[in-house]
């Protein structure tokens, strides 16, 4: 897991509009919140990406990108936003490798099974592209206001 004052590793994924989203696109002109989720449509997923969508004007009042992260196509990143308004970009990872590279990508267990999945995690990046603050075992509900007060 990246730490606070660690560089943040460059990506460069497909988002839902089918553009190629850089972390480099950003540098020194906005920071960065770079939230990671399990699964489009999904119940906790729905509610982070909504608290996002609801507070999405504060965070472009404060020149600060929202970029969501998942390992689903971008055809499930474009139904997702449809379906519930979504107001930011959705990044796909299939092979999840940016999740990987920012320890976003571990262990996770349900009723009782082991297995390999994103682990719901935010990361505060600075236009000088250092990790600014870290957000594990997110709360989906109220995320959104959490990384506001952060902000």
């Amino acid at each position: 897991m990246l730490k606070v004052g660690d560089k943040a590793p460059d990506f460069t994924l497909e988002s839902n509009t089918g553009d190629q989203v850089s972390l480099s696109d950003f540098l020194g002109k906005k920071d960065v919140v770079l939230f990671f989720y399990p699964k489009d449509d999904t119940p906790g997923c729905t509610k982070e990406a909504c608290s996002f969508r609801d507070s999405f004007p504060d965070f472009q009042s404060r020149e600060v990108e929202v970029l969501g992260v998942s390992p689903d196509s971008v055809k499930s990143h474009e139904k997702f936003i449809g379906k519930y308004g979504l107001n930011f970009t959705l990044l796909s990872d299939p092979d999840h490798k940016m999740a990987e590279a920012y320890g976003a990508w571990g262990e996770k267990s349900m009723y009782g099974k082991k297995y390999m999945g994103i682990l719901r995690t935010t990361f505060i990046i600075g236009k000088d592209g250092a990790v600014k603050h870290v957000f594990e075992k997110v709360k989906p509900a109220d995320h959104a206001e959490e990384v506001l007060g952060v902000l």
